[in-house]
């Protein structure tokens, strides 16, 4: 498939190994993805390039024939050989239209942004969306920015020109409500799935919140 064409960003999962536990990452997000999720970011902290890549490929295995799109955390070349969707990048990663010239049109390209500026320095068509935040403080990321609020994510999105925008940060279906009229496009979560008892039921719930099929 065409990944640029086929994202759809809510829920975004993005993995965590730690707080999937013994269930594994694949189990996780394939009861995830039947809960609702949109996308899945592969992240593995602390892992070997041959880890992730093994990690990638179970994921991708695990998601064969849902067509969500799976993109991979910082690591390019592990996405080129696993023949993910996409790729992910942070601020200190390489440039994202270094990395949009090896990967080609079709993959999909998202960094992370904190503030205006960084809205403002990427260049124009690069990138298909951008992770924004952190919302709230949060363990998965200690070295984290400082974080938005609801507020700072609205200024941050408004300068983003179009580009679609998703929230990231000590998100969960208690606070989904504080990104309504923000101009974000979607939203990511880590903890709020993976270290659910039950993925698939966190998932739809934060899906249905979103749609506004559930009250706050």
């Amino acid at each position: 498939m065409n990944a640029r064409r086929g994202f759809t960003p809510t829920p975004y999962l993005v993995t965590d190994t730690a707080a999937c536990g013994a269930r594994g990452v694949p189990a996780v997000v394939r009861e995830a993805v039947a809960g609702g999720a949109g996308a899945v970011q592969v992240r593995g902290k602390g892992s070997s390039d041959r880890e992730l890549l093994a990690l990638v490929r179970a994921v991708r295995e695990a998601l064969r024939g849902t067509g969500i799109p799976v993109l991979v955390n910082d690591a390019v070349d592990v996405a080129l050989i696993a023949g993910a969707d996409g790729v992910h990048l942070g601020q200190s990663d390489l440039p994202a239209e270094d990395v949009r010239r090896l990967v080609g049109p079709d993959l999909l390209v998202g960094l992370s942004v904190s503030t205006v500026e960084e809205v403002r320095a990427v260049p124009a068509g690069v990138v298909d969306h951008l992770g924004v935040g952190p919302v709230h403080a949060t363990a998965t990321k200690p070295d984290a920015a400082a974080p938005l609020g609801p507020d700072g994510v609205r200024a941050v999105v408004a300068a983003a020109g179009g580009t679609p925008c998703v929230a990231i940060g000590g998100i969960s279906a208690a606070n989904l409500h504080e990104l309504r009229g923000t101009g974000v496009a979607g939203f990511c979560v880590v903890s709020a799935v993976c270290a659910a008892p039950d993925p698939r039921a966190a998932a739809a719930e934060l899906r249905a919140r979103w749609d506004g099929r559930v009250d706050r």
